[in-house]
C-alpha cells in the first residue's frame, strides 16, 4: 500500500544521482549553446501535484516539495523554496551540488541578476512558465546584460533515460447528483462572464474538470483529467481530450455544444483564431507562454487575466457542501477508529510513521467509499513534526517514541474532499509542549468563531491565529488556511486565509484552519479543521456578516491542553465542538473506538 501510494515521489527522490544528473544535463546545455537552464516544478498546467513525467526537479536534485525552482548554471545550481519546504530541501538535496535558497530572503530573479554574467543565454522551457514568470525572468537577464532563451525541447528531458510516459488515464463524468449543477448552466455562466473577450482558454485542469463535469486519474491525490478547453461566448466549446483516455459514447455525455478535439490540435486552434484577430482570456496563474505567443504571432489580442471559473468553482452549491458534510462524517468515523488504536498502540514502542500512515489509510479505506487520498499523508514524529510538509519515505521511517506525533492527512470520496491535522502526545508531555499546543489551538479556536463583514478577505483574519503565539514571541512561517475543492484540489484557490490571501471570503467557499508552531530539530504541532464560509445573523449588525460553520470532526488531544490558558469562551468551544463531534460520531464506531471516543471528547472542566 505504501510503496504504491507514495512510489512517483520515491522514483523522483534519489538524490545520490544527482551529480551524474546534473552533469548530463550541463553537457547538453553545452552542446545547444545554453549557459544555463531554469528547472521548475511544475507541469504545462502549473499543476500541484504533477504527474510523474514531470516530476524534473525531483529527478535532477532529489528535492520532492510541491513548489520549488532550480536554476542551473556551468559552476552553480541553486534551489528555490518557500518556507514550508526550508528544512526539508537541506535534508533531501546534495549540498555539495545544490544550494538551497529561501524564497524570503532571495528571489530567483535577484539571483540571476547577482549570477548570470554579461552576453550569457539561460534556456527555459515556454510550456512550463506563465507569461509573467518568463517576463520577470526575462527582465532579471537583460539587466545582467544576458538573455532569455524558450527552447524547442526540454533538456531535462533529453537527459531523462527512463522518464515515464505521459498518464493516459481513463475520463469518466461526475453526475449531477453529485455536482449539484448541470455542465449545461456552468458553461453558459462562464460565457456570461467573459466580457469583450471572445472565448476562454481553459488551462487549469481543475478548472476544466468542473466547467465540464468530469473527473480524471492523470495526477495522484486529486481525480483530474489532463487536458484544455475553449469556451466561447456564444455558449460553444471545446474540449482538448486524448481520445485514448474517452470511453465509447462520452461525447453523448456532454453538454449540448460542446466539441471533442484532439490535444495537438489546441495551438493550430488558437493561431487560427489569432489570424482572425479575436480576443482571448488566459489565466495568469496557469497558461503557459507557449500558447500564449501562439496566439498572438497573428493579430490576435491576448487578455492575461483571471479565469472566473475559479471564483465559481470556489463557492460551493448547497449539493456540493452536503456532500462535503457527509464525506466529513465518515471519515471522521475512519479517523476515530485510528486515533484510537493509535492511543492503544503507540505507548508499547512499536509503530513507526509508515505504519501509522498505513493504517489510517486503511481505516479510510474501510469505508469503501475511499477513492484516493488527497495528498501524501504526513506521518511525523519527534523533529519529523518540525518539518511542515514532511515526506515519510523508507529511509526516513522514525519508531514513534515518547514525544509529539503529527499526522496531517486527507481522502479524497466522490462526494467530498478531506484535510484534517492533529497532534498526540504520547506518554507525559512536556510544559512546553501544552503551552504551544494551547497557543496554537487558542488560534484555532479565533478563526473558527471568527465573525467578519462580507467583503473580508483572509489577509485580514490571518492574525486572529497567530494573536497568542505572537504574545510569547512565537510564530508559523505558512499560511493558516488554503481552500479546498468538492472531489477536487485539496489545494484549491483563489480563496485562502493567508497574509497573501486577498480574495474576499464568500458563502459556501471551504478553507481550512490549521495554525501551527515547530520547534525546529525537535517536535512540531498543527491543529487542522475544514471550515465552510456561511452568513451569520447579528443581532443589531449594520453589515452583511459572515462566518465559519467547522465541517471536521475529530477529537482533539486533551492530554496537550493547558487550561489556564483558555478563556472561558474558548473552554466553551472546545466542550461544545467535543459534543458534537461524540454525538454524530459514536452510532459509527464500536466497541473500544466507541470507549475511547467517551473519553477523548469529555468535558474539559471533568479533566
Amino acid at each position: 500500500m505504501f510503496e504504491s501510494r507514495f512510489q512517483s515521489f520515491l522514483d523522483a527522490a534519489e538524490p545520490e544521482k544527482s551529480a551524474e544528473r546534473i552533469a548530463a544535463l550541463r553537457r547538453l546545455l553545452a552542446r545547444r549553446k545554453l549557459d544555463g537552464f531554469i528547472v521548475p516544478r511544475s507541469d504545462e498546467h502549473q499543476n500541484e501535484y504533477v504527474p510523474p513525467c514531470a516530476e524534473r526537479l525531483a529527478w535532477l536534485t532529489g528535492f520532492t516539495g510541491s513548489a520549488g525552482l532550480a536554476i542551473v548554471l556551468a559552476r552553480s545550481l541553486a534551489l528555490f523554496v518557500d518556507g514550508r519546504y526550508t528544512v526539508q530541501a537541506a535534508e533531501q538535496v546534495d549540498l555539495s551540488l545544490v544550494t538551497p535558497i529561501a524564497l524570503a530572503e532571495t528571489s530567483p530573479e535577484t539571483w540571476i541578476r547577482e549570477h548570470l554574467k554579461a552576453g550569457r543565454r539561460l534556456g527555459y522551457d515556454p510550456w512550463l512558465h506563465t507569461p509573467a514568470q518568463a517576463q520577470a525572468f526575462e527582465r532579471a537577464a537583460e539587466a545582467s546584460g544576458a538573455r532569455l532563451v524558450p527552447v524547442a525541447d526540454n533538456p531535462v528531458d533529453a537527459v531523462w533515460r527512463d522518464r515515464p510516459a505521459a498518464p493516459c488515464a481513463p475520463v469518466r463524468p461526475h453526475p449531477a447528483r453529485l455536482a449539484g449543477e448541470s455542465s449545461r448552466s456552468k458553461l453558459a455562466r462562464v460565457a456570461a462572464a467573459l466580457g469583450s473577450s471572445d472565448a476562454l482558454l481553459v488551462s487549469d485542469p481543475h478548472a476544466m474538470a468542473w466547467a465540464f463535469n468530469i473527473r480524471g486519474a492523470d495526477v495522484a491525490f486529486t481525480p483530474l483529467p489532463l487536458g484544455w478547453a475553449l469556451i466561447g461566448r456564444k455558449g460553444r466549446a471545446s474540449l482538448y481530450l486524448a481520445r485514448d483516455k474517452l470511453a465509447p459514447g462520452f461525447a453523448s455525455r456532454l453538454a449540448p455544444g460542446v466539441e471533442l478535439r484532439a490535444p495537438e490540435r489546441l495551438r493550430e486552434d488558437l493561431e487560427t483564431l489569432g489570424s482572425r484577430g479575436k480576443a482571448i482570456l488566459f489565466d495568469h496563474a496557469t497558461a503557459p507562454v507557449a500558447l500564449v505567443r501562439a496566439f498572438q504571432t497573428g493579430r490576435g489580442r491576448a487578455v492575461i487575466g483571471v479565469d472566473p471559473i475559479a471564483l465559481m468553482k470556489a463557492r460551493k452549491n448547497a449539493t456540493e457542501l452536503d456532500g462535503a458534510r457527509a464525506a466529513h462524517i465518515r471519515d471522521g468515523a475512519a479517523l476515530v477508529r485510528f486515533l484510537a488504536w493509535f492511543a492503544e498502540r503507540a505507548p508499547q514502542g512499536k509503530l513507526s510513521e509508515i505504519q501509522a500512515a498505513e493504517a489510517l489509510e486503511s481505516f479510510r479505506r474501510d469505508t469503501g467509499k475511499l477513492k484516493d487520498l488527497s495528498f501524501p499523508t504526513i506521518s511525523a514524529f519527534g523533529p519529523h513534526a518540525a518539518i511542515p510538509h514532511y515526506r515519510v519515505t523508507r529511509a526516513s521511517d522514525r519508531r514513534i517514541g515518547h514525544g509529539l506525533f503529527l499526522i496531517d492527512s486527507g481522502a479524497q470520496y466522490e462526494d467530498g474532499t478531506t484535510d484534517v491535522t492533529r497532534t498526540m502526545a504520547v506518554g507525559a508531555p512536556s510544559a512546553e509542549m501544552r503551552d504551544r499546543f494551547t497557543r496554537v489551538l487558542k488560534g484555532h479556536i479565533a478563526i473558527a468563531r471568527a465573525l467578519f463583514p462580507q467583503g473580508t478577505s483572509g489577509a485580514q483574519i490571518d492574525s486572529f491565529a497567530r494573536r497568542a503565539l505572537w504574545e510569547a514571541g512565537l510564530d508559523f512561517d505558512h499560511g493558516v488556511g488554503h481552500g479546498v475543492g468538492s472531489y477536487l484540489s485539496v489545494h484549491e484557490g483563489p480563496q485562502r486565509i493567508s497574509k497573501l490571501g486577498s480574495v474576499a471570503l464568500a458563502p459556501g467557499m471551504i478553507v481550512s484552519n490549521e495554525p501551527a508552531y515547530y520547534k525546529q530539530g525537535k517536535w512540531g504541532i498543527r491543529t487542522e479543521n475544514l471550515l465552510v464560509t456561511e452568513a451569520r445573523a447579528v443581532k443589531g449588525a449594520e453589515r452583511p456578516t459572515l462566518g465559519f460553520e467547522t465541517i471536521t470532526l475529530a477529537p482533539i488531544d486533551l492530554a496537550l491542553v493547558e487550561r489556564k490558558l483558555l478563556t472561558r469562551e474558548e473552554t466553551t468551544w472546545l466542550d461544545e465542538y467535543h459534543t458534537r463531534v461524540r454525538r454524530i460520531l459514536s452510532p459509527l464506531v464500536e466497541g473500544d473506538a466507541r470507549r475511547w471516543l467517551a473519553s477523548a471528547t469529555r468535558p474539559l472542566r471533568e479533566g
